[in-house]
């Protein structure tokens, strides 16, 4: 009989730092080569040379695939889909070892030469030795390693299930990979005569704060949307700078409003959103000159819970019109002891208010070749085309300034939680007790992942249309961004996400813990799948 390839703890690490080696930063080559390698490996299974079409590579964007590999057993419907994506975020942060980045075994031993440079819990956990460093070694490439050696086992002992492998790019960006693949599951539902029992994420466990060392489950996935504005001010020559009004100091009173505002944080089960904070801002001015900065862009980040995007845009455009009301207020004093006249009073407008402004001054089509020019600009990202379309109407309305127009920017995560499914609380007690029995692991449940994961395009339960006011005001929605709503609601399963403990995210001291992951996590998914999932199939 055909051993097992990927069955012990060696064999998990070695295939784990060849993966991490194929260096996959998102939107890079490595990126878009990266799906066909996994091709080449699942195809050693013996089941997928006989069932060579059930791997496949389905398009995304820009180049870059999504990969697919189904094990259907004969007689089962029930189906479990394994989640993962493969894009990794880049390496400049480390240094002099950047080289080595992608290499687990050789950036562990060198980071022995400078442990004294290394925050004093990532040396210590350096020399404990129960950890393997490197980008893409917690998250998440050993949540996709773990998937393949459970659907490689799946597939040598028959198991009554079928497993749906589904590994994609792009997360740490726009989700792409994952939004193409909403229709794919739709498909291979129908073609394949599936029933979704259970989309299972193996992200990693993510700190609640720092240095927090507790093993989570996760029974959802947070939220996080970007309300974003340009401002657009009166230009006007330095010498003469009441002449104007300045992008940056209309700005400066929304930001101000928006950093750490407790009205955006939702408080669910017991958990509670981060604080939003403004992830970009800067004026739109792209060369030193005499003139003020007239126009300028803020992004801001806000997690979710149970809000929607309509519900979020309301209280964004209330914090705004708090802002303009103050900034006029300061802007009209400063005016009275300089004893000029104001050249405006700020308002506020969505940029759906802003769109049918344009198309009833200038008609569709002058609206629509505004949008088809900025989106042909392929170095441009959807955030740029977001701000560029927006910015390009305003000069064209120059009668609405000064102004703060309101908008979304991409990418938009609903937030998805399954805590009180049957399923799932069956799920979660099992894991406890079994990593309580087998390892002495104390595992805490988490109702919503902290860390974004690509289960919010999967599950979706929006009734109230809040979907809309996110389309209307997305700038770039339809052409380069847009989110498969309605076929997310018809991805009706509960969600759970399993993964091993690592640390320190996307920083250079990015590690995995070795026990958790060569050993307590194969186990732990194994069993959950064998012991309560097929046997609630087959009760």
């Amino acid at each position: 009989m055909t051993e097992l390839k990927w069955s012990t703890p060696e064999a998990l690490r070695t295939l784990l730092c060849e993966v991490v080696s194929w260096k996959s930063m998102t939107l890079s080559d490595g990126e878009r080569e990266f799906p066909f390698k996994v091709q080449a490996k699942l195809q050693d299974i013996p089941y997928f040379q006989d069932h060579y079409k059930n791997i496949e590579l389905s398009e995304a964007d820009l180049g870059r695939k999504f990969l697919t590999a189904l094990y259907k057993h004969p007689e089962a419907k029930e189906t479990i889909v394994l989640i993962s994506h493969f894009d990794t975020v880049n390496t400049e942060e480390y240094g002099d070892l950047e080289a080595l980045a992608f290499e687990p075994e050789m950036l562990t031993k060198a980071l022995h030469d400078v442990k004294e440079e290394l925050p004093e819990d990532a040396r210590l956990d350096l020399e404990s030795g129960n950890y393997l460093f490197g980008r893409g070694t917690m998250d998440m490439k050993m949540g996709l390693v773990l998937h393949m050696s459970l659907i490689e086992k799946a597939c040598h002992e028959q198991w009554p299930v079928n497993l749906l492998l589904l590994t994609v790019p792009d997360e740490e960006v726009n989700s792409s990979g994952m939004r193409a693949a909403v229709s794919k599951l739709i498909e291979y539902r129908e073609q394949h005569d599936l029933t979704y029992k259970l989309f299972l994420n193996s992200e990693p466990v993510f700190a609640q704060q720092p240095g927090d060392d507790k093993y989570y489950l996760y029974s959802g996935s947070i939220g996080k949307i970007m309300p974003s504005a340009l401002f657009y001010g009166m230009e006007t020559h330095v010498g003469e700078p009441l002449s104007g009004i300045t992008a940056n100091y209309i700005a400066s009173f929304l930001t101000q409003r928006m950093e750490y505002n407790p009205i955006f944080q939702e408080t669910v089960l017991g958990e509670k959103t981060p604080l939003p904070v403004t992830i970009q801002q800067k004026d739109l001015k792209m060369e030193y000159s005499a003139q003020t900065p007239y126009r300028a862009k803020a992004l801001y980040n806000v997690f979710l819970m149970k809000r929607n995007a309509a519900e979020i845009m309301s209280i964004f455009e209330g914090v705004a019109n708090e802002a303009a009301y103050e900034c006029n207020a300061s802007y009209q004093a400063i005016c009275t002891r300089e004893d000029v006249a104001p050249v405006g009073e700020i308002r506020v407008l969505k940029y759906e208010e802003l769109m049918n402004h344009a198309v009833s001054k200038f008609g569709y089509d002058y609206v629509e070749l505004v949008k088809t020019t900025v989106r042909d600009h392929q170095e441009l990202d959807d955030r740029e085309k977001s701000f560029r379309i927006v910015d390009t109407l305003m000069i064209q309305c120059q009668e609405l300034a000064p102004a703060i127009v309101l908008l979304f920017a991409p990418p938009y995560y609903p937030a998805v939680n399954t805590s009180d499914d049957p399923l799932v609380e069956e799920c979660m007690e099992f894991i406890k007790e079994l990593g309580k029995s087998e390892f002495n692991l104390a595992i805490e449940q988490i109702h919503y992942f902290n860390g974004i994961s690509d289960l919010s395009y999967v599950n979706y339960e929006d009734t109230n249309g809040g979907w809309q006011v996110f389309e209307a005001n997305t700038p770039v929605w339809g052409d380069t961004y847009s989110i498969p709503f309605n076929e997310m609601r018809n991805l009706k399963a509960p969600v759970l996400n399993v993964g091993p403990f690592g640390k320190d995210a996307h920083k250079r001291t990015e590690r995995l813990h070795i026990q958790s992951a060569f050993v307590e996590l194969p186990q732990l998914l194994e069993n959950l799948v064998k012991k309560v999932l097929l046997e609630k199939i087959e009760a």
